[in-house]
């Protein structure tokens, strides 16, 4: 056997579930009836392989330099045990590195790239993230408040968890920044009555939602706009603001003008709900071993994680009472996974709606994205935090935990978890 090969057996050797590998040169090694099968066509993408650079593996597999034959659960669990050490840990930043990281965020978070950026992710296809999302399309992660929840009924009980949170009553305006295919804006506005308004980069989110909006018979109380969140009147403030799975296109080096942006925005008294990823390390930006570099290049140009640290750093920067912080890190796991086995499921029907070569090759990315994310908040590292914000208050009270009429916040959380 040569060393190549050698070193590869010690790796399937070492990996829980039992792995088959074809080398390039047609010689397999493991067992016939194993539960992951690799198919390396290239000696670079066997190196890849052996060398645990998983997120060179997954581009060698979306390009077609490996084949991979296995349930997306069996996968993740041979990938992760591939890994040479923490991927959170392999992406830490030093002084310098951080720098250079800054300029580069500043660099490419102009309003017109973020558009570029987003339109490359959203407006992939509507029908496929159909093929795999609840019926309203929250792409965002659930709240199974019942662990028996199916994923429609945890993504309602995610979007009911946000209004009460931000306390919605009838006649207050809302805002929902990146509002997606318009699950949460539609929820507000039909359950709590508020005066709601989307805003979203993607052109086919955009003409969903407005299409909805007219089916509903809410024009007029709610409105869909394609516009940048920097854009929006801060002469009309809002009463609330819910910014979910958003701020993660932000730009770590603009986080603070964001939340920022988000107090301007909002009127006195009123409460900000920010939902979104945020990093396992305190130092990096994104994962170790090319994982963040495959998200990077397949799935989310220009996206960039902190740590909620950091978050709540940015936001105290910007201006904002962080009042009410959960991590609903478990939460993402379950809900990655129902969209992984949904898409699972409905292969076939991705392949005919994704039948162009860009198509296939998202499809392939997406397959290990969905999955490998699942484990990435299954092993922390990474995280999905809520953060309720407020203005700074500007004189001191005494009766802040009488919850007087005229608190924005009760500063108990009865009113979020009672019946």
């Amino acid at each position: 056997m040569n060393p190549l090969a050698s070193l590869v057996q010690k790796k399937l050797d070492a990996i829980p579930v039992a792995v088959r590998l074809q080398m390039p040169d047609g010689q397999w090694l493991g067992p016939k009836d194993a539960q992951v099968e690799f198919v390396a066509k290239t000696n670079v993408a066997l190196k890849n392989l052996a060398a645990g650079d998983i997120g060179k593996v997954g581009e060698d597999y979306v390009e077609g330099r490996v084949e991979i034959n296995s349930s997306m659960r069996n996968l993740m669990a041979a990938a992760t045990a591939m890994l040479p050490g923490n991927p959170v840990d392999a992406a830490r930043q030093g002084a310098f590195t951080a720098l250079i990281g800054r300029l580069v965020s500043v660099w490419r978070h102009s309003i017109e790239r973020d558009a570029q950026q987003i339109e490359f992710h959203y407006d992939l296809s509507d029908d496929f993230y159909a093929l795999w999302l609840d019926p309203r399309r929250v792409y965002s992660c659930a709240y199974y408040r019942d662990p028996g929840m199916s994923l429609d009924q945890a993504q309602e009980a995610k979007l009911d968890h946000i209004c009460r949170k931000l306390r919605l009553k009838t006649g207050e305006r809302f805002v929902d920044i990146g509002a997606g295919w318009g699950g949460l804006l539609l929820w507000a506005a039909e359950n709590y009555g508020v005066d709601a308004t989307g805003i979203t980069l993607s052109k086919n989110q955009h003409a969903y939602v407005n299409k909805l909006i007219e089916q509903k018979g809410l024009s007029g109380r709610v409105r869909m706009e394609l516009l940048d969140y920097r854009k929006l009147d801060t002469n009309e403030p809002f009463d609330k603001i819910a910014s979910v799975g958003m701020f993660e296109h932000v730009g770590r080096a603009q986080l603070s003008q964001y939340f920022s942006r988000l107090r301007e925005l909002l009127a006195p008294g009123g409460l900000v709900m920010n939902h979104g990823i945020t990093a396992g390390g305190v130092d990096n930006a994104q994962l170790g071993h090319g994982m963040g570099d495959f998200i990077e290049k397949y799935i989310f140009p220009g996206g960039e994680l902190v740590h909620i640290g950091h978050v709540l750093t940015d936001m105290a920067n910007g201006g904002l009472e962080s009042i009410d912080v959960e991590n609903l890190r478990p939460h993402y796991a379950r809900t990655l996974w129902a969209w992984s086995d949904a898409l699972e499921a409905n292969l076939d029907d991705a392949k005919e709606i994704l039948s162009s070569e860009r198509g296939q090759k998202a499809l392939r990315a997406y397959r290990l994205y969905l999955a490998g994310c699942a484990a990435g908040f299954e092993n922390g590292w990474i995280a999905l935090y809520q953060v309720l914000g407020a203005h700074l208050p500007q004189s001191g009270r005494a009766d802040e935990l009488d919850h007087p009429d005229d608190l924005s916040y009760p500063w108990r959380r009865d009113y979020m978890y009672g019946a």
